[in-house]
């Protein structure tokens, strides 16, 4: 009976660590690729034209990229408000990467645009409106009232103008 139990419990942990490992194999570091983002205030002037600033994405560098992956798709949130919070509420782009890197860094990208550099495309632009209202990503846009801004990173398996998600990270970029 002592060797049954045993055998069941080495079966048990041999099941949770691949489990565990399926679950690593998903996440993606995501850091900034310019000194300026810190995560915890949004740089003097990367913010929306509203307010006087003619912000643009952070530069971002991801690793932990899935081999099949051949785009990295990024949302931008303002986490302290509902109707902007979650989905890309200030605009979702796509970057195209080379299939097998591993690691990526991706461009900053204009705010208040649709034209968008090359490899680069917008999925979605952002959702608000009234004066707030403007093409492509919406930079933080609350008028200095701290809110917080993340963004939600893909790596997918873009094909036909749709993806699959294969890996997922997120990103603080501070408050504004």
């Amino acid at each position: 009976m002592f060797m049954k139990f045993t055998i069941g419990i080495l079966l048990l942990a041999v099941s949770v660590t691949v489990n565990a490992s399926v679950v690593f194999a998903g996440e993606l570091t995501v850091e900034f690729a310019d000194a300026k983002w810190d995560g915890k205030k949004v740089p003097e002037g990367q913010h929306c034209k509203k307010f006087g600033g003619n912000g643009a994405t952070p530069p971002l560098t991801v690793s932990g990229i899935p081999s099949e992956a051949n785009a990295i798709v990024v949302e931008f949130n303002d986490k302290s408000y509902g109707k902007l919070s979650s989905g890309g509420g200030h605009g979702k782009i796509g970057f195209h990467i080379q299939p097998g890197v591993g690691t990526a860094t991706l461009p900053a990208v204009m705010g208040g645009t649709k034209d968008m550099p090359e490899g680069v495309w917008l999925e979605k632009k952002n959702r608000a409106k009234g004066d707030w209202r403007s093409d492509g990503y919406l930079p933080p846009c609350s008028g200095g009232k701290g809110n917080r801004y993340e963004a939600e990173i893909y790596a997918v398996i873009f094909a036909n103008d749709d993806y699959e998600k294969v890996a997922e990270g997120k990103i603080k970029l501070g408050k504004y």
